[in-house]
C-alpha cells in the first residue's frame, strides 16, 4: 500500500493490509476506526418490497474527485485530533457484496477516530463527486442522494441539498 491518503480504483482492496500500513507509519497510534461499505445484495428485494439490484456502476471525474476528498480529509484533521486518514473508493462495475469504500482513521483515542470516520463517510455520501447507477430488471437508473444523507452532513455544520 502506498502512503497516499486517497485512492480511487477499480480493483478491490484488502482491509487488513490497508489498516496495518496506516498503523505502521505512526507509533503514536492508539486507535483505528474504519468503515467498509459494500454493495447491498438486494436480489432478495422483491420479498422485502425493494427493487432488485443486480449491479452497480460508479463513475467519477479523475483528479477532481481525489482533490475533493483530500480537502475533506484536511477538514477532518482540523476538526478532530487524528493522526491520519485513508480513503479508498472503488469505481466501475460492482456486484452485490463487493466492497465499495474504505475509510480508516488513526488517533490516540477511539472517540476522535470514530467521529472523524463518521464525518468523512457523511461527506462521501453527499459531496464527493461520484455518480452511481443501479441495474435492475426494469433497466439502469442513476441514484440520487437522499434527504437523510444531507441531514447526516448537517450535523457537522455543512449545508447540502442533494436530494
Amino acid at each position: 500500500m502506498s502512503a497516499a491518503r486517497v485512492s480511487i480504483q477499480t480493483c478491490d482492496f484488502n482491509v487488513a493490509t490497508e489498516i496495518a500500513a496506516l498503523r505502521a507509519r505512526d507509533a503514536r497510534v492508539g486507535a483505528v476506526c474504519s468503515f467498509i461499505g459494500t454493495v447491498r445484495d438486494r436480489n432478495g428485494g422483491a420479498a422485502l418490497g425493494t427493487d432488485l439490484v443486480s449491479a452497480m456502476e460508479l463513475e467519477h471525474y479523475p483528479g477532481m474527485t481525489e482533490q475533493a476528498i483530500e480537502g475533506m480529509i484536511d477538514e477532518a484533521q482540523r476538526r478532530f485530533d487524528i493522526y491520519a486518514a485513508r480513503v479508498i473508493h472503488r469505481v466501475g462495475l460492482l456486484q452485490p457484496l463487493d466492497q465499495i469504500v474504505l475509510v480508516a482513521v488513526t488517533s490516540a483515542h477511539r472517540g476522535q477516530s470514530f467521529q472523524a470516520c463518521e464525518f468523512l463517510m457523511d461527506y462521501l455520501k453527499t459531496q464527493a463527486p461520484f455518480w452511481k447507477k443501479e441495474t435492475t430488471p426494469q433497466g439502469a437508473r442513476w441514484v440520487d442522494a437522499r434527504v437523510s444523507d444531507d441531514e447526516a452532513l448537517a450535523r457537522w455544520g455543512i449545508s447540502a441539498s442533494n436530494a
